[in-house]
């Protein structure tokens, strides 16, 4: 790669990436990572007090080494990181397709309501997992070169192994068709990670559980029957949507290795 980023996008980069959406983001830690002329240039761009801080981070780190481990003492683990983070919004969703199954239960001649929610209740944990709001540690991620995409999907990925189980234990006791309740869930994960490209994950789940609550959900509620894409037949579709919507995303992966050519001077 002959391009480089520009100082000004180097700087807003060093910044937290404000305004940057993420493809750009990535790119640029991919481009860090080969040119040590741009990782000399991001070091002047840093503003004092965080260069002041690094500074006295590395001392304290250099000085951890010399003295050696201290004693290990067993503590509770601090409510920090991603698990204090997802642990709400998996309790959430836990009690929402809890809900769900009771109202199952006690009005029978409605529509499913597990089958309504069950799309959309992975998105809450994968957007609390991918928000920058959230995140205590989302400078020191976004500025370490080729984290963002791997961790964007192992943490998307562990969101959705979390929530899982939930969803099969809800879809076995109302008594539905596991295909009926995983394959929309996987392919609203899906979606949230191709359109995150675009808009950030944290918003393109938001925006899809808001879309499909007040499009699909509500209508259905009130009309008294579930909707066709819903139905057995649909299991197809929402299997090609799925890969279809993985595709775009290992597509993505690839072409951010690369930065728009806008980006560079």
């Amino acid at each position: 790669m002959t391009a480089h980023p520009t100082p000004a996008l180097l700087s807003r980069y060093a910044s937290g990436g404000v305004g940057v959406d993420d493809a750009t983001i990535w790119a640029v830690e991919a481009h860090l990572e080969t040119c040590a002329d741009c990782r000399a240039l991001l070091t002047h761009t840093v503003d004092p007090g965080t260069r002041d801080l690094l500074d006295r981070v590395a001392g304290a780190v250099a000085a951890g080494i010399a003295t050696g481990p201290a004693p290990v003492r067993r503590r509770r683990l601090p409510r920090t990181g991603v698990a204090a983070r997802i642990l709400p919004w998996l309790a959430t969703a836990a009690g929402l397709m809890l809900a769900a199954v009771l109202f199952e239960k006690t009005f029978a001649s409605l529509p499913s309501l597990v089958l309504l929610v069950a799309p959309v209740a992975p998105l809450l944990p994968v957007a609390a997992v991918w928000s920058r709001r959230g995140d205590p540690v989302w400078e020191l991620a976004a500025t370490t070169p080729r984290t963002g995409l791997p961790l964007l999907m192992r943490r998307s990925l562990g969101a959705l192994v979390a929530v899982l189980p939930v969803l099969a234990v809800a879809g076995w006791g109302t008594g539905h068709s596991p295909g009926l309740w995983l394959l929309p869930a996987l392919g609203f994960t899906a979606g949230a990670l191709a359109l995150g490209t675009v808009v950030g994950i944290d918003r393109a789940a938001l925006g899809l559980a808001l879309a499909w609550s007040l499009g699909v959900v509500a209508p259905s509620l009130v009309g008294g029957r579930l909707p066709a894409v819903l139905a057995g037949s649909s299991l197809t579709g929402w299997a090609l949507a799925t890969t279809l919507l993985l595709a775009v995303v290992f597509v993505q992966a690839r072409w951010r290795s690369q930065l728009p050519t806008s980006t560079f001077r």
